[in-house]
Parts: structure tokens; C-alpha cells; sequence
């Protein structure tokens, strides 16, 4: 699976893959996280054009997507909790797949990693896959925060050193 950054011909691809992950979320039980249409298309549009939109391509199909900001990230900065490091990361936000490409989460994971040495991300409490995913990657949920409409979301972080050494 390659990872590159998001170009404009790829926004309905993107709209769709959204879809797609809205749908699944519903089916397993995470109805409240995305709703009927997040993320609004004009927020893929300025992740695109600020080069933070990246997707995940199996041949000639588009089968993931997520985007890559560099914090802080203001949404990160009331925790009830503690993030492990205050140095400098990237914030990984809006990670969907098609529904059906195994690998997907794990890709972004790896992608982001190469570009920053601490990464952080929040999911909702009911999003299990997800959830699923960041703990099998080696993320550690290091509290709550909350979003702009004010619902709850867990927060995770991953410092692959401190992570790979806690657990041996």
C-alpha cells in the first residue's frame, strides 16, 4: 500500500471513502462520531490545499484517507489526563478506509511515523475498531479531551522508544 498526499482529482474519492466509514460506523454500533457528514467536504478541500490530506492507494484505487496536521493541536489542549511528551508531533485526524482494504490504519500509523517522532489522535469511546487499531499499533490512551461541539473522545499518543520498551 503506498501513501501520498492527497491531490485535487482525488476529493470524490475521498467524499466516498467518508461515506463509506460514516456507514460502517453506524453498522457497528458508533453512530454519534461522524454523523450524517463529517467531515464536510470544504474541510477535505482545505486539507488539500494546505498539503495535510494523504491517501492510501492499493493499485489504482484509493482506499484510505486521513489527515496529518502538525501540532499543537488546539482541540489537545484541555486533557483530563496527561499526554506523555510535549514535544514537537503530528496530529493524525480523520483516518477512514474503504471498508474492505485490510491495513489501512496501520499504513497511516507507519506514514506518520516517518515524518514525526510523536504522534497523536482521539477516537470516540465507541469506535472500536479504531480503538482496536491504535492498540495493537502501540498507541496509549492517555485521557480524555473534547471536541468542538463538546462530545467526549478518548486521546491516545505514541512514542514508539517509550512504547517499544514498556512492553518487554
Amino acid at each position: 500500500m503506498k501513501i501520498r498526499k492527497a491531490v485535487w482529482s482525488d476529493l470524490d474519492p475521498i467524499m466516498e471513502i467518508y461515506q463509506q466509514a460514516r456507514q460502517l460506523m453506524v453498522a457497528q454500533g458508533n453512530p454519534s462520531q461522524w454523523g450524517e457528514d463529517y467531515p464536510p467536504r470544504a474541510l477535505i478541500e482545505a486539507d488539500i490545499e494546505v498539503g495535510q490530506s494523504y491517501v492510501c492507494v492499493e493499485g489504482d484505487r484509493l482506499v484510505g484517507v486521513f489527515a496529518l496536521i502538525p501540532g499543537p493541536d488546539p482541540t489537545y489542549e484541555r486533557i483530563e489526563g496527561a499526554f506523555r511528551s510535549q514535544e514537537s508531533h503530528g496530529v493524525i485526524h480523520r483516518l477512514a478506509s474503504d471498508g474492505r482494504t485490510r491495513g489501512v490504519a496501520r499504513a497511516c500509523f507507519t506514514a506518520c511515523g516517518e515524518l514525526y517522532s510523536y504522534l497523536r489522535i482521539d477516537t470516540h469511546r465507541d469506535n472500536r475498531a479504531m480503538r482496536g487499531a491504535l492498540e495493537k499499533y502501540g498507541f496509549v490512551e492517555c485521557g480524555l479531551i473534547w471536541v468542538e461541539d463538546g462530545s467526549e473522545r478518548l486521546a491516545f499518543d505514541f512514542l514508539p522508544f517509550v512504547n517499544h520498551f514498556s512492553k518487554n
